[in-house]
């Protein structure tokens, strides 16, 4: 017997329960295998008749039809195989109201009371149509058309069921073969699903579904089929509480589906068949998760750089995920304004929203948090340092030591400009020692997440502070004296060994101090210097006349020829002839110069007669002064004779060898004094110089 080829799932485990009467026999549609379980006797307890002279025990009642003419065989096979099952096949064309008391007479026409266990039923092989003892009787040869009942009883009264296979080269009557000459079902039915194996896709788990989309899809244009659903088997074997609403459904339910034949014969046998299959809901939904990133506000510019592909949205890895990136709802929405620079999306802190779509066509929507990591706060600084002393514009700088941040675990780089700072170049290296005037430097600040902020360092250098009050000093070189740095300082180190503000007792010399102003110090000189003698520049005789003049020094100056007594006039009369002493001192009151001083005697006339009484102007007592010289001159100023050591300083009033003529003459004598300040000594006066005519 050809087996029906089926693309259902049938459900066999509980396929008939109640029809356990002969009038109620459940109609076997087709010679498909199936399995049941007897529950008791029925609501009639019917006399079998033949071999089975027994009454009823656990039996069912089925009845079928004969499609193709032919042998027919079955087997019965207990689910328990030590259960004792017996058979009884009636026809063809029975009336069960003959089996009823006291109707009993309808006798079976093949049946088996055989007490073995295990199988049971017909067979091609055995004679007996009533088993002859065996477990099998002989086939039934039947023909188009025929009705049999068949009743399946379980002698050992225990609730184990069985399943039954049919067997021969006769069919059963099926609506539901397209192969029978397309009588019933010219079109083969198709499960619903895309790859019609009742594997429906869903993009939400749970989700409302409409069953009655799919009734076309399985009838595939067989006429005469409806399709009724159910959330469970047992509805669908006993018909009730069917789907007629859109229902919410989930993947983890089994929901079931019954095709029934509506045949335009009201009463025929085959409006009670029916076909299951289940509906298996497989969940197609995209498991994306909500995420935040979180990146780098650099230097506090409102904006970050994140990579969107870094969000951790798609925790499980699911696979063949189309993912599309807007930066709000109502783009994505609107399918207007993709992001397309996914690594290196520069925005504010904000949501954007990812749609995600798989192969079978679901879709989601998940939001990704843009956050920033913490804003590094930084204080701008200003950095100190003293002055380098041979170029005290500049000093030298740690920048590390800035404290421009309380952040653990930050590094840092320096740069000579913003500009830099912001670009990353030109770093300062030498960060440690970075010698420079006041300017600004920046620092860039990176803290754990790699995010930097920029800030200021006020470089400041430390100029040296010296004393106002501190100042050179001009004493006597025999005097001492009292420097003073000043107040205001916090160190003094003078090059004496002092550390006090001031000094004293100090002589001529140069001295320094070291004045410490907060951490700096700053190195002063200052000198003691000598006052400037003056000195006795000139003197000017005249008689008995001196006029000094003096030079250096400081004015005003102070003349003495004693010194005791002393006045401010540089004249002193009436000086005696010879030697005389010219003191001298200015403003610093020093030990004074003192300037001795030769007062000629005056020779006021000379008769050169050669009587040798005033015959000649002679001074050479004063040859041993230094460059003596004394010159003679005309009323009208001219020189006439210059009396040197050549000629003995002396003169005979003679001028180029002649004798001059009688008359007053003017003359100067002038030497050098032997003193330090080599004074010049200027002597002049006239003379009478009377030649004999």
């Amino acid at each position: 017997m050809k087996k029906l080829l089926l693309f259902f799932v049938l459900i066999t485990s509980q396929l008939y329960f109640s029809q356990s009467d002969c009038v109620s026999a459940a109609p076997i549609c087709g010679d498909t295998n199936f399995s049941a379980q007897p529950t008791g006797p029925g609501l009639i307890l019917e006399d079998l008749g033949g071999c089975l002279s027994d009454d009823e025990n656990y039996s069912l009642w089925y009845k079928f039809t004969i499609a193709t003419g032919g042998s027919l065989t079955f087997s019965i096979n207990p689910n328990v195989f030590a259960d004792d099952y017996d058979f009884g096949v009636y026809g063809p064309n029975p009336n069960c109201s003959l089996l009823s008391p006291p109707n009993s007479g309808l006798l079976p026409i093949r049946c088996n009371f055989s007490g073995a266990d295990g199988p049971t039923g017909l067979s091609l092989t055995a004679t007996d149509p009533n088993g002859g003892g065996t477990q099998w009787s002989s086939a039934l040869n039947v023909l188009p058309g025929e009705i049999y009942y068949l009743v399946v009883d379980n002698y050992s009264n225990s609730p184990n069921g069985f399943s039954i296979s049919f067997g021969g080269t006769a069919t059963l009557l099926t609506p539901f073969d397209h192969n029978i000459a397309n009588q019933y079902q010219p079109n083969p039915f198709l499960q619903p699903g895309p790859n019609q194996n009742g594997e429906i896709d869903i993009c939400e788990n749970p989700t409302i579904f409409n069953f009655s989309t799919l009734s076309a899809g399985i009838i595939n244009g067989n006429p005469n089929f409806v399709v009724k659903y159910y959330t469970s088997a047992t509805n669908a074997i006993d018909n009730v509480n069917p789907i007629t609403a859109p229902i919410s459904v989930n993947s983890t339910t089994t929901y079931h589906y019954a095709i029934n034949y509506v045949d335009p014969n009201p009463i025929s046998f085959l409006n009670q068949c029916r076909e299951f299959g289940t509906i298996k809901f497989i969940d197609r939904s995209i498991k994306l998760t909500n995420a935040t990133l979180t990146a780098c506000n650099n230097n506090n510019v409102g904006t970050a750089k994140y990579d969107l592909t870094a969000a951790a949205i798609n925790p499980t890895s699911m696979p063949n995920l189309t993912l599309k990136y807007y930066p709000s709802m109502a783009d994505l929405n609107a399918g207007t304004n993709q992001i397309t620079n996914l690594t290196a999306y520069e925005s504010a802190e904000k949501s954007v929203f990812v749609k995600a779509t798989n192969t079978f066509g679901c879709t989601q929507i998940v939001e990704i948090e843009l956050k920033f990591y913490t804003v590094i706060v930084l204080t701008p600084v200003t950095l100190e340092s003293c002055y380098i002393p041979n170029a005290i514009t500049t000093a030298s700088f740690d920048l590390t030591s800035a404290n421009v941040s309380t952040l653990p675990g930050i590094t840092k780089k320096f740069y000579p400009t913003m500009a830099d700072a912001l670009a990353g170049t030109n770093e300062i290296f030498n960060q440690t020692i970075f010698i420079t005037t006041d300017r600004d430097v920046f620092v860039r600040v990176f803290d754990t997440n790699g995010c930097y902020a920029i800030t200021k360092i006020t470089l400041k250098v430390l100029p040296p502070v010296k004393s106002t009050v501190l100042k050179d000093k001009t004493i006597c070189m025999e005097d001492r004296t009292t420097l003073d740095a000043g107040p205001g300082f916090d160190g003094y180190e003078w090059s004496t060994g002092a550390t006090t503000q001031t000094i004293q007792g100090v002589p001529v010399g140069s001295y320094w101090v070291k004045l410490q102003t907060g951490k700096c110090f700053t190195m002063q000189q200052v000198n003691v210097y000598a006052s400037q003698q003056p000195i006795i520049a000139s003197l000017d005789i005249t008689n008995n006349t001196i006029t000094v003049t003096a030079s250096g020094g400081t004015a005003p100056y102070q003349y003495s020829i004693d010194g005791i007594t002393w006045q401010n006039s540089n004249i002193f009369n009436n000086l005696p002839r010879g030697e005389n002493k010219i003191y001298l001192k200015d403003s610093f009151d020093c030990n004074p110069i003192i300037v001795q001083v030769t007062v000629p005697n005056l020779i006021n006339a000379i008769t050169p007669n050669g009587d040798n009484v005033n015959d000649v102007l002679d001074y050479t007592s004063l040859a041993y002064k230094k460059d003596l010289v004394f010159t003679i001159y005309n009323r009208y100023g001219n020189k006439i004779y210059e009396g040197d050591k050549m000629r003995n300083y002396k003169w005979d009033g003679t001028s180029s060898g002649k004798k001059i003529g009688t008359g007053t003459y003017w003359y100067t004598i002038s030497w050098t004094e032997n003193d330090a300040n080599r004074t010049q000594t200027k002597y002049s006066g006239w003379i009478l110089v009377k030649n004999r005519e």
